[in-house]
């Protein structure tokens, strides 16, 4: 049976020279194996087939029977690194706390103790008749969310 740390060293060798990252490694009982990577402009089909290959030429017989899957992390999946964080700063996030709300907003900073979102929220000033929006900052750790995701937008 092949280790994911197997794998996972083998991607990252890959790797080394590129500027793709490692997302995720799975693998599942039915004998699937699942590499996720991401790269801040995306992920090239071409570059998933080479990584497929060079898995198949590096690990050859360990794979045996597993089916293996290269591919991007997707667009619309929550981020799982804190490269998907940094690759997105400066884009529209969808974030859903573990409290249960939903912001949308701006991912202005990522760091490894959490990451920082400015979203606008409709607020009544003191003295105002009628509430207008708001921006603020708000602060995260990754402890406090379910998930934070790009927010596609087709205006």
């Amino acid at each position: 049976m092949i280790e994911k740390q197997e794998i996972t060293d083998v991607v990252n060798k890959w790797l080394e020279d590129k500027e793709y990252f490692l997302v995720d490694v799975q693998i599942s009982a039915d004998s699937r194996i699942v590499v996720e990577i991401d790269h801040r402009d995306g992920v090239w089909i071409d570059d998933c087939v080479n990584l497929s290959r060079y898995l198949e030429e590096t690990l050859g017989e360990r794979l045996g029977d597993y089916e293996l899957e290269v591919g991007s992390a997707g667009l619309g999946q929550p981020f799982k690194v804190l490269r998907q964080y940094e690759a997105h700063v400066g884009s529209s996030v969808e974030v859903c706390t573990k409290d249960g709300r939903k912001l949308h907003g701006v991912l202005q900073s990522a760091s490894e103790e959490g990451f920082t979102l400015l979203t606008e929220v409709r607020e009544r000033p003191e003295g105002a008749k009628r509430p207008r929006w708001v921006e603020h900052e708000l602060h995260f750790t990754y402890d406090e969310i379910k998930y934070t995701k790009y927010l596609i937008s087709f205006k």
